[in-house]
């Protein structure tokens, strides 16, 4: 690996396709380290626009707009698998770095390509077919058995592409659901823990993983991650060893966020694969010795891995958009939740709440696990969204 020099003058450039808040956060870090940051987004004054050097308002596929973007950085990464692969395979046959590989993204974009991928190399996952037909479902669902999920293949996440057939009587409409959508059913795991594992690997090679982390989701959405996971050293080991396997295989350089899921017999599957950084990292920035933010940007520009270490035992609860409200919004509570031993407030600063929508979060420390989920709930309770023309104290 060849040395690296930082011009403050000429500063190494980072283009991020997707200006959510993992770009946002992503942003802050590069911000940190004095490297120079443009985001690609759609929306206009997305969270990350507020930190990156510039933001380039377009379409995530706009193939014209991620070649401007391409034109202004010194490398490509993303925050979203929504990002064009096509035009990035165009940018790498032309030695432009883009990370992680254009191909392991599309390979993942394709939640049937992803599976199949991750099967041929011997990783483990549960057992899926594709579904061409309702009357080829039904034949699924009695070979699977109840419950089964229905999944849509691409453009789909946080559950939305993801429907629970629970007996013959749901097929009809669990597949009128994904009407002319791709579509996949995956056998039912009786999981007794999901896990998830931040893992980064850099272009010359190295690769370094971070604790092994237990989440909790709701509907389909992430609510809760606690680390360490409360599971045996037997399957903390196996889920290791099997998201450094996914790793492997999987090529480009980044960070990965690998999910999986432990059965009562101890066995660990893999979910699915996340090729950027992830909610579920996010306790990284205050529990680990490196963010999975920092650690991204070093993968990407080839630079050496930190060994992250876990500091402190934490809890990561997420903020989400209340039910029944969509629109510009209030946050309530701040004083109180941030009067919470070990709590750390995150606001992403999107314009408007819909239901179920990711806003914000809290990561709180402690000296146990138990400790740590005691208080980001007691935080996150302090929270309140509301309409921002009623408003509210702080």
């Amino acid at each position: 690996m060849a040395d690296f020099s930082l011009a403050l003058d000429q500063p190494v450039c980072v283009g991020i396709i997707g200006g959510g808040q993992l770009g946002k956060m992503l942003a802050h870090e590069a911000c940190r380290m004095s490297f120079k940051v443009i985001v690609l987004d759609p929306t206009e004054g997305c969270p990350a626009s507020k930190i990156a050097d510039e933001q380039i308002v377009a379409d995530f596929k706009d193939e014209q707009a991620i070649m401007r973007l391409a034109e202004k950085c010194d490398v490509l990464t993303y925050e979203i698998e929504l990002a064009n692969s096509t035009a990035l395979k165009q940018l790498e046959e032309r030695n432009y770095p883009v990370r992680p590989a254009p191909e392991t993204l599309r390979t993942i974009q394709n939640k049937y390509r992803q599976k199949s991928f991750l099967k041929k190399h011997g990783v483990a996952v549960p057992e899926f077919e594709l579904v061409e037909s309702e009357e080829q479902l039904r034949k699924l669902c009695k070979k699977f058995g109840y419950p089964a999920i229905l999944k849509a293949t691409e453009d789909s996440y946080d559950g939305r592409g993801n429907y629970t057939i629970k007996s013959k009587n749901d097929v009809e409409k669990a597949y009128r659901y994904f009407a002319g959508r791709e579509m996949m059913l995956e056998k039912f795991v009786p999981f007794v823990h999901e896990l998830s594992i931040m893992v980064a690997r850099n272009p010359s090679g190295q690769i370094e993983s971070f604790p092994v982390a237990e989440n909790v989701h709701d509907d389909g959405i992430l609510d809760m991650t606690v680390t360490p996971a409360r599971i045996s050293r037997k399957a903390e080991a196996r889920a290791r060893k099997l998201a450094e396997k996914a790793m492997k295989v999987l090529h480009g350089a980044g960070i990965f966020g690998i999910e999986m899921f432990v059965t009562k017999k101890g066995d660990v599957l893999v979910n699915e694969v996340a090729p950027r950084v992830h909610n579920s990292g996010h306790y990284t920035n205050e529990a680990c010795s490196v963010s999975q933010f920092e650690q991204h940007l070093r993968a990407v520009l080839d630079l050496p891995l930190a060994k992250p270490e876990l500091l402190s035992p934490a809890c990561m609860i997420n903020i989400l958009g209340p039910e029944g409200f969509e629109g510009p919004y209030a946050v309530e509570g701040i004083k109180s939740a941030m009067n919470v031993p070990g709590a750390t407030f995150y606001i992403y600063g999107k314009q408007l709440s819909k239901p179920r929508r990711k806003l914000g979060h809290i990561t709180a420390t402690g000296r146990t696990a138990s400790e740590a989920t005691l208080r980001a709930k007691k935080a996150r309770k302090a929270i309140k969204l509301v309409p921002s023309n009623i408003g509210g104290s702080a």
